[in-house]
């Protein structure tokens, strides 16, 4: 992985909270997923946790008895995250697809389209966990690659050295041995709040686009990430 912006301050600085505005949002995402496969686990880990907020809402959405585990590579984000360690939360300062540590579900929260060597990330995240739960920014739409700006901005500003369509992000996660169980859709664009003006001025023709097909309205506007669970 390449780690360097992650370890000496140039992630901080761009990005102070670590996204933990967005955690609960992908939490109930997260959530919803698993109760939709009756899934019930009793460990759940994240890798590259960051400020750790989205294992503290989930830990707010699932039944008590679950066990929550977060790593990162960075020392900036384990000074976020480590302050919510206690109960059922902790905090490793580690790459967990360095480790033997084996959980019932690991989450991948936009992660992959940071790591260079992402398939080998992907190869070995599999043994970690039965169930990988992923959440893949995508970068690539008919509109991002028009301007040309958003996609050198997202890898300037918060390191995404990789850029996915949908099918180009579960190609990935067939081609290094994933089954992929379902996927869907998320839209922070449209869901989220304190969006930019130009964001919002496109919040209704996404939605619209979205209402006569999922898949043209990314592939077209963008705006949209891939929620994947697979094992």
């Amino acid at each position: 992985m390449e780690a360097t912006i992650y370890t000496d301050g140039t992630y901080l600085s761009k990005n102070p909270d670590w996204h933990a505005d967005d955690s609960a949002w992908k939490a109930t995402h997260v959530a919803a997923m698993l109760a939709k496969h009756g899934l019930a686990p009793k460990s759940v880990c994240e890798v590259g946790c960051g400020s750790g907020e989205i294992l503290v809402q989930l830990a707010q959405r699932l039944p008590a008895g679950v066990r929550y585990a977060g790593y990162d590579i960075s020392p900036d984000a384990y000074a976020l995250c480590s302050r919510k360690s206690g109960g059922a939360l902790e905090f490793h300062l580690a790459d967990l697809t360095e480790s033997d540590a084996h959980f019932d579900v690991a989450l991948a929260m936009d992660v992959f389209e940071h790591v260079e060597d992402y398939f080998g990330f992907l190869r070995k995240l599999k043994a970690r966990a039965r169930h990988k739960v992923f959440h893949i920014p995508l970068d690539l739409s008919v509109l991002s690659v028009g301007r040309g700006k958003p996609i050198i901005k997202a890898w300037r500003d918060v390191g995404h050295i990789h850029a996915f369509t949908r099918d180009t992000a579960l190609a990935a996660l067939e081609h290094t041995g994933y089954r992929i169980i379902d996927s869907c859709y998320t839209s922070g664009r449209t869901e989220l709040p304190n969006l930019g003006w130009k964001t919002r001025l496109l919040k209704g023709p996404r939605r619209l686009a979205h209402a006569l097909s999922p898949h043209v309205a990314a592939r077209v506007l963008g705006g949209y990430s891939l929620l994947v669970l697979a094992e």
